[in-house]
């Protein structure tokens, strides 16, 4: 009887080992979605899996790529464009404004230095004119007999310094005896009765002018023959006593 039992007892072990053993199956709803996303709205997988959709496609989705939307989104674009090109245009045409305005401020900031410098050197030069004038007048008064003298042979050597002086800043004298008189380089201090020169000449200069590089630096001052004012002669006062005693 023991060896039955363990007979049936080694039979039953082996029928309870030759049973089909079940697994168990992880259904497909219960994997982890792929890329580990957190629950949200889903979509279909390929098969037939549901995973959320990520950040990129819900906006995407969220686009409006309607015709209309893309043609008022295409004209706020020209606009803004319009608009940085006349603002361009602006700022183009006030820095050609303020590069001319400073070209213009230059010039005249050149114009007015070399107007100060240049009235300096008439300044120093009118006081070398004055030497010279010193000079002439002492060499028209030197005696006749002491033309040859030393002294005045070293006066006019002197005379010669201020005159190199004067021409080489392109002072040069004014012409007047015999001229006709010209208001802008005389200036009439006498008028001469006289028929001996035709009215208007210059017939005598008491002081020299001179031009600075063809402008007046001093007019000359001169005596003018004045025709009109000239007494009647003897012809013409026998003239008049005759019509007198008509």
């Amino acid at each position: 009887m023991n060896d039955d039992r363990m007979n049936g007892a080694d039979t039953g072990d082996h029928d309870h080992d030759d049973e089909p053993e079940t697994e168990t199956e992880m259904a497909p709803d219960a994997q982890t979605p792929a890329g580990g996303a957190t629950p949200g709205p889903t979509s279909g997988g390929r098969f037939g899996i549901r995973r959320n959709r990520t950040r990129a496609e819900e906006r995407i989705a969220d686009l409006d790529t309607s015709s209309a939307k893309l043609t008022e989104e295409l004209d706020a674009m020209r606009a803004r464009a319009e608009a940085a090109e006349a603002e361009l245009a602006d700022t183009r045409t006030q820095w050609q404004r303020t590069a001319a305005d400073f070209q213009n401020y230059r010039r005249r900031t050149e114009q007015e230095k070399a107007g100060l410098a240049g009235m300096a050197s008439e300044h120093l030069l009118r006081k070398v004119l004055g030497i010279a004038d010193d000079f002439d007048r002492a060499i028209a008064h030197a005696p006749s007999d002491a033309a040859s003298a030393a002294w005045v042979e070293g006066v006019s050597a002197i005379d010669r310094k201020p005159r190199l002086l004067l021409e080489s800043e392109g002072v040069t004298p004014i012409n007047a005896v015999g001229q006709t008189f010209d208001p802008r380089l005389h200036e009439a201090i006498i008028h001469e009765p006289t028929t001996e020169h035709p009215d208007g000449t210059v017939v005598k200069e008491l002081q020299r002018g001179y031009e600075l590089n063809g402008r007046v630096l001093r007019p000359a001052l001169v005596a003018v023959a004045d025709n009109t004012s000239t007494p009647p002669t003897t012809s013409d006062d026998a003239a008049a006593a005759s019509q007198s005693e008509d």
